[in-house]
């Protein structure tokens, strides 16, 4: 009889520091997370008005808005570019200026590739490419890029990861 009092003494005790700790977990402030950091898609510190059109070693199509230059991790770097073009005009344009077809990636929202080098997985984060994307598709009315207090949509969005010599 005393084994069984003692077993509901400990299951007793047990269930009430149980409680106690669910109680302080779920009353302790959360964690707070740090800002993303190289490698994490951080916008690269640059300004916004510094394009980098001379060191990705190829052309960028003459009407688009130099956006944004992200980290992509592992030393590679991705830029975007926004404009008014149609879609089909620019992926025409880069057709012609890098003589390949390049490869459609999705039909909805349309995406279009064109590769710029070999992908190697242990030195590199995204293939060197160039992707079109149409930001109008299903009606949308464009990429938002904000940038301070202005903010301006575009129909067409190019992304290009310059091919990087290693």
């Amino acid at each position: 009889m005393s084994s069984i009092r003692l077993s509901v003494s400990v299951v007793s005790v047990a269930i009430a520091a149980a409680g106690a700790t669910t109680a302080a977990a779920q009353s302790a402030p959360p964690v707070p997370k740090p800002f993303p950091t190289a490698g994490q898609g951080a916008a690269a510190a640059r300004p916004a008005h510094a394009a980098p059109d001379a060191s990705l070693g190829l052309p960028v199509y003459p009407a688009a808005q130099f956006l944004e230059t992200f980290d992509a991790g592992k030393g590679q770097q991705y830029h975007l570019y926004g404009t008014d073009t149609p879609f089909a005009q620019i992926v025409n344009y880069y057709k012609s200026t890098l003589k390949t077809g390049g490869r459609v990636i999705f039909q909805g929202p349309l995406m279009h590739q064109f590769d710029l080098g070999r992908f190697q997985e242990q030195t590199m984060a995204y293939p060197p490419s160039v992707v079109v994307k149409d930001y109008t598709w299903n009606g949308s009315e464009g990429y938002l890029h904000v940038s301070g207090t202005t903010s301006t949509r575009y129909k067409t969005i190019i992304q290009i990861v310059p091919a990087v010599a290693r």
